[in-house]
C-alpha cells in the first residue's frame, strides 16, 4: 500500500491494483418533513461518490442511512463554488447569469460531477425502505 499525491491510496493485491481516493466529504441529507442532517463520509464511501453527477441516486448506506434512497441536488467546494446541473465535468467554469432584474454577471461555478475537490454534497431522501 502507497500514497501519492493528490490523495491517491493505492493498493497492491495479488498482481491486482485498487485505487481509493482519500478525500471526506460532508453530506447534507434533506428529509421531506423539512428537516436536515449533516454527515461526514471518509474511506471507502467517499470514493464511491466520485464520479457520480447531480440528479443521480445514491443508497442511503453510503452515509449511514440504509433504509432511504438518496438523489444528489448539489454541493460546492472548499472555496465555497456551487456545483451546477447545466455544466458538464467537474472543473471551475465562468459562466455568463442573470439576476431577477434582468443583469448579466459572469461568475466563476463548478461542473455537475463531483470530484476531490468538492467538500460538500447536499443530497435530497427520496424513498423510505
Amino acid at each position: 500500500m502507497c500514497r501519492l499525491d493528490g490523495g491517491l491510496l493505492v493498493k497492491f493485491k495479488g498482481g491486482d491494483v485498487e485505487v481509493y481516493y482519500m478525500v471526506e466529504f460532508k453530506v447534507v441529507v434533506s428529509y421531506k418533513d423539512g428537516k436536515t442532517e449533516t454527515v461526514s463520509v471518509s474511506g471507502q464511501n467517499a470514493s464511491n461518490f466520485i464520479g457520480l453527477r447531480i440528479g443521480d441516486k445514491v443508497d442511503g448506506s453510503l452515509v449511514g442511512k440504509p433504509e432511504y434512497e438518496l438523489v444528489i441536488t448539489g454541493g460546492s467546494d472548499s472555496a465555497g463554488f456551487p456545483m451546477l446541473k447545466n455544466i458538464q465535468g467537474g472543473g471551475l467554469v465562468r459562466v455568463l447569469l442573470k439576476d431577477k432584474k434582468g443583469i448579466r454577471k459572469r461568475v466563476l461555478r463548478r461542473g455537475s460531477m463531483i470530484t476531490e475537490s468538492v467538500v460538500q454534497i447536499n443530497t435530497a431522501a427520496v424513498k423510505k425502505g
